[in-house]
């Protein structure tokens, strides 16, 4: 497995409500070609989940292991295996597109910057518009140029929260099909989302979390047998609104 999630748990002090539990001892595992759907409501535990993964965050207890490398005991190493896309990740307005792959591809020591930047742009259908300011693109075009941004070490693990939020349909789908694509390129993919309807379309498996704990996880008809339930939709509504 590429992903092995163990008992990761968090806790945060909040002003007026004391110590919570966000994240309550999730496991799940991830292989190598797939796209696991992480869902829940918002505030569920999603974010911090994949915060954790990315090593943005230490867990409280549990640990996880990321191609082989422990988070707890190599978060570095962890590192240089994945790309972590936030929901509010943006680019530099001024900035165009070339410039903005070309200099994470230098940032991370990528041995051949300026060539790898183009064959990112290229496939992620950005190389039309590379040479415009960042500030002039839709928000399915900045989210292709993030999406190639994230992909200039080869990470073999892929993060992505609420990569669709924000896009009309027609950009929605093709940042899925992208999203699939990267799985069929052999990347272990999480897709953090509250919407049902687009994770269908690419998923392999599913975690459902509510209020820190994972509800349930497996394939679409084990979810559904799960919450004995017919359709996604009605899963998502069973398993988390207690």
């Amino acid at each position: 497995m590429s992903i092995e999630v163990q008992g990761l748990t968090k806790h945060f002090e909040a002003p007026g409500r004391g110590r919570f539990l966000a994240v309550d001892a999730i496991e799940f595992s991830i292989a190598d070609g797939e796209v696991y759907g992480l869902l829940g409501p918002n505030g569920a535990g999603k974010t911090t989940t994949l915060r954790m993964l990315a090593t943005l965050l230490r867990p409280d207890e549990g640990d996880a292991q990321i191609a082989g490398v422990s988070l707890t005991r190599d978060p570095l190493g962890v590192r240089r295996q994945l790309a972590y896309v936030p929901a509010e990740a943006g680019v530099p307005d001024r900035l165009s597109g070339r410039e903005v792959v070309r200099l994470f591809a230098r940032i991370q020591g990528v041995p051949k910057p300026i060539e790898t930047a183009e064959r990112l742009l290229e496939t992620m259908g950005a190389l039309p518009f590379a040479d415009r300011p960042c500030g002039e693109l839709s928000t399915g075009m900045k989210r292709r140029i993030v999406l190639a941004r994230a992909l200039v070490h080869e990470p073999s693990v892929l993060l992505l929260d609420e990569p669709t939020d924000g896009l009309d349909v027609p950009g929605r789908r093709e940042v899925l099909a992208l999203i699939r694509e990267q799985a069929e390129a052999g990347r272990a993919v999480i897709l953090s989302s509250h919407i049902m309807a687009e994770v269908e379309r690419v998923i392999d498996r599913i975690g459902v979390v509510s209020h820190g704990k994972m509800m349930a996880e497996g394939t679409l008809a084990e979810v559904l047998a799960t919450a004995g339930a017919s359709s996604l939709d009605d899963a998502f509504l069973a398993l988390t609104s207690g």
